[in-house]
């Protein structure tokens, strides 16, 4: 059966996501706007996936517990994972290997983790926007170890993505799909980038405000609708 999906959502957890974005906010809104799939991937953290997934569960809406990652080369990968706990150990990984900058929400707001009744149960000190020690080259495999699924986010855009930064996509990386923001240039990209071909591509809103969530129109196809064979539809 096919999907529709967005992949790629920010919560208030996110220095740059709007404090409307509550995780029953994001839910409610994408099952309103007839998504069957999202997945909360804030900035280095999962730390709100909980209260998101307890929200999809109540009202019918499937959520994958998820991150946008920054590797040391300041590339952003978004991190999915089949269950909460597989997702919550990968949160643990990553804080031991970012920059612990304190936060000053005054410039780069705040990052509350909240419940599933969008009530504050604490706020994370720490920035989440700086780069891991994380090497791209390594992530695909340390996310697959894990237990999920990662793979370059907005590759299509001019900062913050694989090939604005690297130029190329190296093999050895391992992905086996990537993210664009644009789906108009799926076409362009896969000719200038040949390794596209053999990547599955899908195409997410990366929102960050309720405003930015966009009316489905993407689909992936599945046996079934789960977690996991979201990760193996991505990861094969």
């Amino acid at each position: 059966m096919k999907y529709f999906y967005d992949l790629h959502l920010h919560s208030c957890l996110s220095p740059c996501g709007d404090m409307d974005m509550t995780p029953n906010n994001i839910v409610n809104m994408a099952k309103l706007l007839g998504f069957d799939i999202i997945a909360l991937t804030d900035h280095n953290s999962s730390l709100n996936c909980e209260a998101a997934m307890k929200v999809g569960e109540e009202v019918g809406l499937l959520v994958l517990a998820g991150m946008e990652l920054t590797t040391s080369e300041d590339i952003h990968v978004v991190c999915l994972f089949p269950d909460l706990e597989k997702a919550l150990k990968w949160n643990e990984y990553v804080d031991n290997h970012r920059i612990k900058i304190k936060n000053k929400p005054e410039i780069y707001g705040r990052q509350v983790i909240m419940n599933e009744n969008d009530e504050e149960t604490g706020e994370v000190e720490h920035l989440l926007l700086p780069a891991t020690d994380i090497s791209v080259m390594s992530a695909h495999s340390l996310v697959r170890d894990f237990g999920g699924v990662c793979l370059p986010a907005h590759i299509d855009r001019d900062s913050l993505s694989i090939l604005s930064v690297l130029g190329e996509i190296d093999p050895s990386c391992g992905f086996t799909a990537a993210e664009l923001s644009d789906k108009s240039r799926e076409e362009e990209l896969r000719k200038a980038h040949p390794i596209l071909n053999g990547m599955k591509i899908i195409t997410d809103s990366d929102a960050h405000y309720l405003e930015n969530m966009r009316e489905p129109e993407n689909v992936m196809e599945l046996c079934e609708l789960s977690a996991q064979r979201v990760i193996e539809y991505l990861d094969s």
